[in-house]
């Protein structure tokens, strides 16, 4: 265990059950950026699916836990100085949970290969209300990943509103959308 970071446990490594709803768009093989990803509870999820994982945060402590997960290559970046640091990649799929650095959202985009997947869900305006993040710089204003995906993307589905889980309330939005030469239409259900 790295010193100062809590362990990593079952239920701190679960999915978002949105990533986890739409990971079946995401290929066998695909090659994947995990943004900001953490303690990659994500990049795990995906390299046992079977993807080849680039997972990027600023907390190497955190990278440091995947140190021996096959399929996962880290990079400790601070996303949030500098341009994009990931220029001339690209990814088959873009997650991206809990985070939101507004610089960052078009070259995100612009990394995706023409029949990418982006799954993204993070806080919105009206977080506020329930705790943290309550910084506007860190919520999404109404129907902004939608303008993101704009024409470039297809959506598959979208939500936004308050949720409630493990007895806490936030606000958040939530993507799914797909490149433009992904066949169409995509299957909802996996079976």
């Amino acid at each position: 265990m790295s010193e100062g970071l809590p362990p990593v446990t079952h239920r701190a490594l679960a999915p978002s059950p949105w990533i986890a709803r739409f990971a079946h768009l995401v290929p066998r093989g695909a090659r994947l950026l995990d943004l900001a990803c953490g303690t990659g509870r994500h990049a795990r999820y995906f390299a046992g699916r079977g993807c080849r994982v680039v997972a990027v945060d600023r907390d190497a402590a955190a990278l440091a836990t995947m140190a021996d997960v096959a399929g996962i290559e880290t990079r400790a970046v601070d996303l949030e100085t500098g341009g994009w640091p990931l220029a001339g990649e690209r990814f088959d799929a873009v997650v991206v949970a809990n985070y939101l650095h507004r610089p960052l959202l078009a070259p995100l985009v612009a990394a995706l290969a023409d029949d990418g997947v982006l799954l993204y869900e993070t806080f919105a305006r009206g977080n506020e209300a329930y705790g943290r993040p309550a910084n506007p710089d860190f919520l999404l204003e109404r129907g902004e990943l939608l303008r993101l995906a704009g024409d470039r993307l297809a959506v598959v589905a979208f939500e936004q509103g308050r949720v409630a889980s493990d007895g806490r309330a936030a606000v958040v939005q939530r993507l799914a959308a797909v490149g433009p030469s992904r066949t169409w239409p995509p299957a909802l259900d996996p079976g």
